[in-house]
């Protein structure tokens, strides 16, 4: 594993991580804010951290929308100059209007070196097909 590897696995953990927690300050902080979103589950992409952002709060609002932890497997880094792309499988507990839900989606985060940090500039999130 190369140290430009290793440095996008240590930022996307502590990107799941924070999300597992449900600690959005440290969440979103791990995203730039000219970011994009792509889930499955939206319309539309979200072309920026706030407009992530604004989603979630209305989840929270709307839906009482809480992450109560996430697992990540199947991890794996391409680098291409300052830029990373990371793919994984993630399966997620989440509470929705009371309801306790699990998700299990394929993820890809597309990273880009930023000094010496590595910050997440788009995500796209899709369903893991059954097996």
């Amino acid at each position: 594993m190369t140290e430009a590897e290793g440095a996008v696995l240590a930022a996307a953990a502590q990107l799941v991580d924070a999300f597992s927690r449900h600690d959005t300050d440290a969440y979103f902080d791990a995203f730039a804010a000219d970011a994009s979103f792509i889930f499955h589950n939206l319309d539309r992409v979200l072309t920026s951290r706030d407009a992530y952002r604004a989603e979630w709060r209305l989840w929270e609002e709307r839906d009482s929308f809480r992450v109560l932890g996430c697992r990540s497997s199947d991890r794996n880094v391409q680098i291409a100059g300052d830029v990373a792309v990371f793919t994984h499988a993630v399966e997620t507990d989440v509470s929705v209007c009371g309801d306790a839900l699990t998700n299990r989606e394929r993820e890809t985060i597309v990273f880009r070196r930023e000094g010496e940090n590595w910050i997440a500039f788009h995500e796209h999130l899709s369903v893991l097909p059954e097996t």
